[in-house]
C-alpha cells in the first residue's frame, strides 16, 4: 500500500475556490490559461501521492456552470504531426479526444483557436474537419515582433487581425494538448477584443508545477525541470514577487523572462496590470494540500530516476541529445536520488545476468519484489505480469496460469500465419489467453481479478520492450523503467 502524501479533497476546496476568487476580482469575466494534462495528469499524481490524474477535471465540475472549454492548436503542429508521446497519438487528434471527455462527463467545449496560421494546407483540413463535425474554429496570425513589440502587438495590426472568440461564460478555460500551442497569446488577444467591446474581462494561469510556494531546490519542483528538460524550462525564484512583497516564490524562466512585456501588454490593454509579479498571476494551491512532506519528497525522487532512464532510452533510439541525460543527471544529483533508490533495476539486471536473457522485475505494494525471465514461452515481461498476479491472489508460485497446450497454437499463430520470428508471447496475448482460461480454471479468474491492484506498481526491463508490452504496462498502470538496450542487433527497431 502506498503512503499518501497530498490531500485531494482539500485541493478541490481550495482550487475551486480560488479560481471563484479570482473570477470576481475581474468583474465576472476571466481567461484562466490551464497548464498540464487536465485529465490524466499523471506527473503529480506520481510526484504528489494522493493527487488524483483527473483533479483538475474534479476541480472544474465544481464549476461546470460556470466554465467552457477553449483549445487551442499551433498551425505548425498540426503541419507536422506532432505527437503526444504519453498517448502515441496526434495534437489534433487529442483534441477530438479531449472533446469527447469533456462532453461525455458535462463540460461545455466552445471552440478551437488554430493559432500562428499562415495558411498550411494541414490546418485547413482540419478546420474543415472540425466545422463539418459541429464544432465553432477561429484563426490567429503570427505577429512579427512578437512578444517584444509590444505597440505592434496591441493594435489592429497585432491581435485585432485575430478572429474574436465568442465565449458565452464567466470562466473561459484556454487549454492546449501540449506546450508551444499559444494559450497565453490567445487569452490576452481575447482581453484586447474584449476590452474593445467595453467588456471588463482578465487573465490567471493554472499549472500544477513548479509548486510556488515549496523550496527552489525541494524534489517536486527539481521533478518538473526533469520532465521538462526538452524545453529547455528552469525554475528560478521570482524576482518580481520577491522585490515586491519580500517573500520568495518559485517561477520558471519563461514565465519570469516575459512578464515585463506582459505587464507592458497589460496596461496597454487595460490601462493599468493587475499583476505586480508572474507568482501573482497564478491560482495553484497544490502547496497547501501536501500532508507529508517526507512521502511527498521520496515520490519525486523516484520520478527523477525514471525521467532519467526514460531520457537514455529516448536517446538510444536517436529521439534526444546526450546533453538532456546529463541535465537530468545533475537533477537527480541535486535531489539527493540515485540509480540505486530503485531496487527495480538491480533486481532485473541480476535476472539477466543469471539467466543471460532479458528479464524484468516489478516492486509490490508491501515491498516485495519479483522478476521475469525469458522462456521459450513468454517475453520476461509477459512471466512477470503472471508472476505478479499469482502474488497478488496468493497463488502458489508453481502454479501455471496458462497450459502450453493453449500457447502452443498461439505461438503457431504468430510464426506460420502472421510471420512473426518471435514466437513468444507479448503481454496483450499472455492477457488474452489468460482471459480465455479464466472461463474454465478458477485459478487463472483469481489472477484476472488482481489486475487493478497493478496500478501505481514499480517495473524494470533490462532491454527497450515492444510498443506492444509498453502500451500494456502503460494501460494497467505500472510506472515502467527500461535499459537502453535492444535486444536484438537489428538496425530496425520498430518504434
Amino acid at each position: 500500500m502506498k503512503e499518501i502524501g497530498f490531500d485531494n479533497e482539500k485541493y478541490l476546496h481550495l482550487q475551486s475556490e480560488q479560481i471563484r476568487k479570482r473570477i470576481a476580482e475581474f468583474g465576472g469575466k476571466l481567461y484562466l490559461e490551464f497548464g498540464g494534462k487536465l485529465f490524466d495528469d499523471y506527473h503529480a499524481s506520481r510526484v504528489l501521492p494522493g493527487f488524483a490524474p483527473d483533479s483538475k477535471v474534479k476541480m472544474l465540475l465544481q464549476l461546470k456552470e460556470q466554465a467552457e472549454i477553449v483549445f487551442v492548436i499551433n498551425a505548425a503542429d498540426i503541419e507536422k504531426n506532432k505527437v503526444r508521446s504519453d498517448l502515441g497519438i496526434t495534437y489534433d487528434a487529442d483534441i477530438l479526444r479531449l472533446t469527447d471527455a469533456f462532453r461525455s462527463i458535462g463540460l461545455y467545449v466552445g471552440s478551437v483557436v488554430i493559432t500562428r496560421y499562415q495558411g498550411q494546407s494541414a490546418a485547413d483540413a482540419f478546420q474543415k474537419r472540425l466545422q463539418n463535425l459541429g464544432i465553432k474554429v477561429y484563426l490567429h496570425y503570427p505577429i512579427e515582433g512578437y512578444p517584444s513589440n509590444i505597440q505592434k502587438i496591441v493594435s489592429e495590426e497585432g491581435y485585432g487581425k485575430n478572429d474574436f472568440i465568442q465565449t458565452e461564460r464567466s470562466l473561459v478555460v484556454v487549454t492546449a494538448p501540449g506546450p508551444g500551442s499559444g494559450k497565453m497569446a490567445t487569452c490576452l488577444s481575447q482581453l484586447y477584443h474584449e476590452h474593445k467591446r467595453g467588456v471588463k474581462a482578465g487573465y490567471a494561469k493554472f499549472e500544477t508545477f513548479p509548486i510556488w510556494n515549496l523550496s527552489l531546490k525541494h524534489p517536486v519542483n527539481i521533478a518538473y525541470e526533469a520532465a521538462t528538460a526538452d524545453l529547455n524550462d528552469v525554475n528560478m525564484i521570482d524576482p518580481f514577487h520577491l522585490e515586491e512583497y519580500g517573500q520568495t516564490a518559485v517561477n520558471y524562466n519563461r514565465d519570469v523572462e516575459v512578464f515585463p512585456v506582459l505587464s507592458a501588454m497589460f496596461e496597454r490593454i487595460l490601462g493599468h496590470s493587475p499583476y505586480k509579479s508572474p507568482t501573482d498571476m497564478g491560482v495553484n494551491m497544490a502547496g497547501f494540500c501536501i500532508t507529508d512532506d517526507e512521502v511527498v519528497r521520496s515520490a519525486a525522487r523516484q520520478e527523477i530516476i525514471r525521467r532519467y532512464y526514460a531520457a537514455l532510452c529516448e536517446q538510444r533510439k536517436g529521439m534526444i541529445e546526450e546533453d538532456i541525460i546529463a541535465k537530468i543527471a545533475l537533477l537527480m544529483e541535486r535531489s539527493g536520488a540515485s540509480i540505486s533508490d530503485r531496487p527495480v533495476v538491480s533486481r532485473a539486471l541480476l535476472k539477466d545476468e543469471q539467466t543471460q536473457a532479458p528479464a524484468a522485475a516489478m516492486e509490490l505494494g508491501n515491498g516485495q519484489i519479483l522478476t521475469g525471465k525469458t522462456s521459450a514461452l513468454l517475453g520476461a515481461s509477459s512471466a512477470l505480469l503472471l508472476n505478479a498476479l499469482k502474488a497478488l491472489g496468493g497463488l502458489s508460485d508453481e502454479l501455471l496460469l496458462i497450459s502450453p497446450e493453449v500457447i502452443a497454437p498461439i505461438q503457431r499463430l504468430k510464426t506460420d500465419c502472421l510471420g512473426n520470428r518471435n514466437p513468444r508471447l507479448h503481454m496483450d496475448e499472455t492477457l488474452i489467453a489468460l482471459s480465455i482460461c479464466a472461463a474454465t480454471d478458477p485459478n487463472a479468474e483469481i489472477a484476472m481479478q488482481q489486475l487493478p491492484k497493478l496500478k501505481g506498481l514499480e517495473a524494470h526491463s533490462t532491454v527497450l520492450l515492444s510498443p506492444v508490452d509498453e502500451g500494456i504496462y502503460r494501460k494497467l498502470g505500472i510506472n515502467l523503467t527500461c535499459e537502453p538496450k535492444y535486444e536484438t542487433n537489428k538496425l530496425y527497431q520498430k518504434r
